[in-house]
């Protein structure tokens, strides 16, 4: 059995954040119910390019929603809001990312759902909440990490401001909702009452400033960029050059560095005042800088890494396509094989949870209201009331 076996979750959901995370919980056994609206196309992340596997279905799409059923419920019209009431009678926890304003207007709120089930929890993924002056204000990964500070720390001092390479506030979010609403549920099968918790992009998006917040709060420090994407307090821990390109090396803790100093053939380096001692190494970040990559340019990358090996924290710095040809991703089952009905299977990145002895679903992401009609007649819909919900355009 999986983790969350048997725990049903209502997602109302598009797009990054919000899949993302549900799609952690289906991964771990959880019945995930996307719901989207046939009237506008569904999720709008199906139409996200340049590439597909077929019409409304990107490979954008796949990426957020596998092992997750579809149905289609139009919010706007009366008959839906009765379905969605009955749809949750048999779930555990409902989770949106809708704008912060939109929740209560539509009804996916504790407040709204208690009188149906008094033990369901709602996680509601915001931009920047569901109170205060920004809760109907749209808002995406990008602004948050311009406005809580990530571009004044990413890339070169000399250079413009950068963000990360990655839609990494989406994908944080989307697993602290996913945590959040796991906690709500273990709390509400304690208590027999469930609840509304918030997440928002901006929450996390600050919240990940940690120990550099910690430092200006305290102490006034406004941490910048770092040549070399350096650490800003701990050398070495940048990037370094070699003799066919460039190499990360972490010494993070005090007994790696006369590992490292061994490793390169300079043991002297251990004991020269200069960089004897960690507050010595940050004092002359530059001056290291200029005698590792005097060393480290005499051997091709793949070579030092093959020294270091167990002893020295290195890692190469690979472009995506290196990255996911990385021999440890192929053989060891990182990437794995995902059954969709047009293409028979599509590989993706596999989930990241191991669970020894388990087994993890491998479906690939559902078809617009591909299962509708199953999940409305396990609520005990016959085939005319369907159908009549379909006309009235709900379903």
């Amino acid at each position: 059995m999986l983790p969350l076996a048997g725990q049903r979750i209502i997602a109302v959901e598009q797009y990054g954040a919000g899949p993302f995370g549900t799609m952690l919980l289906a991964d771990l056994g959880a019945e995930l119910i996307k719901i989207e609206s046939a009237q506008e196309g569904g999720d709008f992340g199906r139409r996200v390019g340049p590439y597909f596997f077929g019409k409304d279905d990107s490979e954008f799409f796949q990426s957020f929603n596998r092992n997750k059923k579809s149905i289609t419920l139009n919010f706007r019209a009366p008959e839906a809001r009765a379905v969605f009431r009955d749809l949750v009678k048999t779930a555990d926890g409902v989770l949106d990312n809708l704008r912060g304003d939109k929740p209560a207007e539509l009804g996916i709120t504790y407040e709204a759902l208690k009188d149906v089930n008094p033990r369901i929890v709602c996680a509601h993924l915001s931009a920047y909440g569901r109170e205060g002056s920004r809760r109907d204000w749209p808002g995406f990964d990008y602004l948050m990490q311009a406005e809580a500070g990530y571009l004044s720390v990413t890339g070169e001092p000399d250079g413009p401001p950068a963000r990360c390479g990655l839609s990494i506030v989406d994908l944080m979010t989307g697993v602290t909702a996913a945590l959040a609403l796991v906690a709500g549920i273990v709390g509400a099968k304690a208590s027999g009452r469930g609840r509304d918790i918030d997440v928002s992009l901006f929450d996390v998006a600050l919240q990940n400033l940690c120990y550099l917040a910690t430092w200006y709060l305290n102490d006034g420090v406004n941490t910048g960029r770092v040549p070399r994407s350096g650490h800003p307090s701990i050398v070495p821990s940048q990037l370094y050059r070699t003799q066919d390109g460039w190499i990360f090396i972490m010494v993070n803790k005090e007994n790696y560095w006369p590992a490292l100093c061994a490793k390169i053939g300079r043991p002297d380096l251990v004991t020269d005042p200069a960089f004897a001692t960690g507050k010595a190494r940050l004092a002359n970040r530059g001056r290291l800088t200029d005698v590792l990559d005097a060393v480290l340019m005499t051997r091709t990358t793949a070579a030092w890494l093959r020294d270091f090996a167990g002893e020295v924290p290195a890692a190469p710095v690979n472009d995506v396509k290196s990255a996911l040809d990385n021999p440890f991703v192929r053989d060891e089952g990182r990437i794995t094989r995902y059954r969709h009905p047009a293409k028979g299977e599509i590989p993706m990145l596999t989930t990241p949870f191991r669970c020894p002895g388990e087994t993890f679903p491998d479906q690939g992401a559902p078809a617009l209201g591909a299962d509708t009609h199953a999940i409305l007649g396990a609520l005990g819909y016959d085939a005319a009331r369907i159908a009549r919900l379909r006309q009235a355009g709900a379903i």
